[in-house]
C-alpha cells in the first residue's frame, strides 16, 4: 500500500490530503503539523479573529473529525526534525515514519526584529500563527498605544484592526511609501488616505532604530530622531520560505524549495507546495504567498502523486480586508509601466499595463472589476486603456471581445 506523508498545517497541506481522498487514493496518508490544532486558515488571524468576530473552530479548514473519518493519520504538535532520503523516512515525535511520497507544505516564517534592537522584549508580536494572535489579544485594549512596524498588507491589516479596537496606532514604514514592494503609488496613496482617515499616525520613509524597555517594550526610537511611548509592537516586515528541513536534506533551494512544473523537488519522491515552494514561471521562477496558490499547488501535487502528469499554471489572486474595504488583486504587476484608473461611483480599480498588455488589477470594493480583470488576464486578453478608464464601458462585454 502506497504511503504519503505530508508535512505542514496550513492550506496547502489540507488541500493536498483532501484532494487525495476525494480522488480515490486508498493508500496511507499521514499529516504532520507542528501546532496543537488541525490545519487552519491564516488570513482571518489578523482580521476577524483578532477582532473577536471569529471563533477558533471556524478557522479550521476541516473539522477535527474529518481526518480520522477519512483515514488520515493526523499528528499534531510534532516537528519533523529530519528526512532520510535513502531510507525514505522522516523523523517526527521521536520515531521514523516511512513514505513512498513526501510532500513538504511547510509554509513560511515571519521575519522578526533582531534581539539587538529589542525584538525579544515582551509585548512585541508577529502575526503568523494562532498562538501569536492568542498572545496578542489580551494586549489589544482600547486606549493602549501600539506601534506597527511595516507597511505591507499584514501591517496595514493589523493597524486597521487595532484602530477599530480603539488603540492609538502609529505605523512606520522604512520605504518611501506603504505597499511599495507590491502596489502602484496610486494604490498606496488610496490606502494611506484610508488609514489616516481612521486616525492612524502613518509615517513613511521612517525606519525603526530600536525598541526601548527593560523586560517589556515601553517605547521606540525612530530613524527621524523621534521617540514614541508604546505599550505593544506588532511586526509585519515580511516572511521567508520555511526551507530549512528541505535544505538540510540536500534538496535544491532557489528562493524556497525548488520544484519542477509538476511540483517535484530535486528528489522525485519528494514534492512541495504553497508558500515554501518556487516553481517555473515564464522564463524564470516564482514563489507566491497566497491562499489561491496554496490550494492550487496542493491539489496539483495530489493529482501528480496519483499518476497525473499535470503542469502547474499559476492564476495569481490575492485579497486584503481593511476597515470596511475589500481589496482584491488579480494577476502579477511585475514590469508594469503605466496605470489606468477606473472610477465608477464608490468603486475604484487600478489596472496595471506593460505597454498595451494587461498584467494585473487592484480593485477596492469593486468585485465586478476584479472578476472581469481576473478572467481577462487568465484568457490573455488586454482591453484598450480607454475602454477601462471609461465608466460607461460594459465590463462584461470586454470578455467577449
Amino acid at each position: 500500500m502506497s504511503k504519503v506523508v505530508v508535512v505542514g498545517g496550513g492550506q496547502a497541506a489540507a488541500s493536498l490530503v483532501a484532494r487525495l481522498r476525494s480522488k480515490g487514493f486508498d493508500g496511507a496518508i499521514t499529516l504532520i503539523g507542528d501546532e496543537p490544532v488541525p490545519p487552519y486558515q491564516r488570513p482571518p488571524l489578523s482580521k476577524a479573529y483578532l477582532l473577536g468576530e471569529m471563533e477558533e473552530e471556524r478557522l479550521y479548514l476541516r473539522p477535527a473529525t474529518y481526518y480520522p473519518e477519512n483515514g488520515i493519520d493526523l499528528h499534531l504538535n510534532e516537528t519533523v526534525t529530519g528526512i532520510d532520503r535513502d531510507a525514505k523516512t522522516v523523523m517526527a515525535g521521536g520515531k521514523a515514519i516511512a513514505y513512498d511520497h513526501l510532500a513538504l507544505c511547510t509554509g513560511s516564517i515571519p521575519r522578526r526584529l533582531p534581539a539587538a534592537i529589542g525584538g525579544d522584549l515582551a509585548g512585541v508580536f508577529c502575526v503568523r500563527t494562532l498562538a501569536d494572535v492568542d498572545a496578542m489579544c489580551p494586549a489589544c485594549v482600547s486606549g493602549k498605544k501600539v506601534l506597527v512596524v511595516g507597511g505591507g498588507y499584514i501591517g496595514l491589516e493589523a493597524a486597521a484592526v487595532c484602530a477599530k479596537l480603539g488603540l492609538t496606532v502609529t505605523l512606520v514604514e522604512a520605504a518611501d511609501r506603504i505597499l511599495q514592494r507590491v502596489a502602484a503609488p496610486e494604490t498606496s496613496a488610496w490606502f494611506r488616505d484610508l488609514h489616516t482617515s481612521h486616525g492612524v499616525d502613518l509615517r513613511e520613509g521612517t525606519g525603526l532604530v530600536r525598541l526601548l524597555g527593560e523586560d517589556h517594550v515601553t517605547g521606540a526610537e525612530l530613524a527621524d530622531g523621534t521617540t514614541l511611548d508604546v505599550d505593544m509592537v506588532i511586526v509585519g516586515v515580511g516572511i521567508t520560505p520555511a526551507q530549512a528541513l528541505a535544505e538540510t536534506a540536500g534538496l535544491e533551494i532557489l528562493n524556497g524549495i525548488a520544484v519542477n512544473a509538476q511540483g517535484q523537488t530535486s528528489d522525485p519522491a519528494i514534492w512541495a507546495a504553497g508558500d515554501c515552494a518556487s516553481f517555473p514561471h515564464g522564463d524564470g521562477r516564482i514563489r507566491l504567498e497566497s491562499v489561491g496558490n496554496a490550494i492550487d499547488m496542493g491539489e496539483l501535487v495530489a493529482d501528480n502523486i496519483m499518476g497525473t502528469t499535470r503542469d502547474y499554471t499559476a492564476k495569481p489572486w490575492f485579497w486584503s480586508d481593511q476597515y470596511d474595504v475589500k481589496l482584491q488583486i488579480a494577476g502579477l504587476n511585475t514590469g508594469y509601466d503605466n496605470i489606468v484608473t477606473r472610477q465608477d461611483g464608490e468603486s475604484l480599480s487600478h489596472w496595471y499595463y506593460q505597454g498595451d498588455t494587461l498584467l494585473a488589477v487592484d480593485a477596492m470594493n469593486d468585485s465586478k472589476s476584479y472578476m472581469v480583470g481576473k478572467r481577462l488576464i487568465e484568457a490573455g486578453k488586454s482591453p484598450s486603456k480607454a475602454d477601462i478608464a471609461n465608466p460607461e464601458t460594459n465590463m462584461k462585454a470586454l470578455l467577449k471581445a
